[in-house]
């Protein structure tokens, strides 16, 4: 066990770009005012910075929102000429900005540039009374682009620019802690080429990967592969489509976002039941799969500390592993075009992405798919 754990340690400290995490998510939105307050209220983040026109920003305004470790950007064009109206205008609201906080946003740039990253940002730095902090950024797939974020020399709220963002309306957090992982659909036959950028240009690597028979129904289908980065802290599958008599939700995805991005979102807790109930009070809107899924599951992961009721009631899913089990439940997708969602889970002890549920979950995706008579 000693020889295993020296080499984990020894493979991290040759880490080429040692990431501390996801500084923030930048969300490209038709109206960031109006979006900050549905994200405020249903999922019960906090008002935390403010950027825009009253701070000296003309083209944008950007709402920081926060709960626990998860810190959100809401973001919107004050002119129609702009590169985010323009986004907006392509793919609907979605992630533009994957931001990663680094030691040394110079380095992370100049290590990931050299080994084939397609620059997007060269390192920069920003300063106003508070400090300063350092940024670069590269392309990832679609117009996603990730953002490496310096800021040990900053004491200010957010980053230069914003301001302190004090509200008269803050609802209650409704558990959220970190961001879990982030799930990127790309197009069809790409999977492999995105698994090999995020290893060969990031120094990321492979965890576990699902084909078509591992996720698929009766009429759809995808491929999907977890990448995750040196220290473990940051993972992302990648999927792509698989043939199947129907259209899958990647192909779904695709269609309407105009091309790769991200799709979803899945944000842990520490108490899924207390989690999932106050969303659905607040009025997030879930997918449920069939009250069949529950006759088997005693049978299929053994005992768990939640009532099989209360998670039917609430429709959470749960999956085990060889190292304990997870709890997960997936939003419908948060805007009109059917694109991101967000997934809430709560793990205990598993690692893994719930391939038992799979097949369930994806029945009930299809069947809002028909309902927007996009299968």
């Amino acid at each position: 066990m000693d020889t295993i754990q020296s080499a984990t340690l020894s493979e991290v400290n040759k880490d080429f770009l040692p990431l501390n995490g996801i500084d923030f998510v930048e969300f490209y939105v038709g109206n960031a005012k109006q979006a900050a307050h549905f994200y405020k209220t249903a999922f019960g983040f906090q008002s935390f910075a403010y950027c825009g026109p009253e701070t000296g920003v003309r083209d944008r305004a950007s709402y920081v929102l926060k709960q626990r470790k998860i810190t959100i950007i809401l973001t919107t064009a004050l002119h129609p000429t702009s590169e985010i109206a323009a986004h907006t205008h392509f793919h609907g609201d979605g992630v533009k900005h994957i931001a990663f906080l680094v030691d040394n946003a110079t380095d992370s740039f100049h290590e990931t540039v050299k080994r084939g990253a397609k620059p997007y940002m060269e390192p920069v730095t920003k300063t106003d009374k508070h400090g300063s902090v350092v940024m670069s950024g590269i392309h990832t797939y679609g117009d996603t682009v990730h953002l490496f974020i310096e800021r040990s020399n900053y004491h200010g709220e957010f980053l230069p620019g914003f301001q302190k963002w004090e509200s008269n309306y803050n609802p209650e957090p409704v558990g959220l802690a970190a961001i879990d992982h982030m799930v990127g659909n790309v197009g069809w036959f790409e999977m492999n080429k995105w698994v090999n950028f995020y290893k060969d240009t990031l120094g990321f690597s492979q965890l576990m990967s699902f084909d078509d028979k591992d996720i698929s129904t009766e009429y759809t289908a995808l491929m999907s592969k977890v990448m995750q980065n040196g220290t473990g802290k940051v993972k992302f599958p990648i999927n792509e489509p698989a043939e199947g008599k129907k259209k899958s939700q990647v192909e779904e995805y695709l269609d309407f976002y105009n091309g790769p991005g991200v799709q979803h979102i899945a944000l842990s807790t520490p108490n899924i039941i207390e989690t999932v109930t106050e969303l659905a009070n607040r009025g997030v809107e879930f997918l449920k799969v069939p009250t069949t899924y529950y006759q088997e599951l005693v049978k299929r992961i053994g005992h768990i500390d939640e009532e099989i009721p209360t998670l039917e009631k609430l429709g959470i899913l749960v999956d085990r592993d060889d190292e304990g089990y997870l709890l997960q439940i997936f939003t419908k997708p948060v805007e009109d075009r059917p694109t991101l969602f967000f997934e809430i889970i709560q793990r205990k002890g598993s690692r893994s992405f719930g391939k038992g549920n799979f097949k369930a979950l994806f029945e009930a995706i299809e069947r809002e798919q028909e309902l927007r008579g996009n299968l």
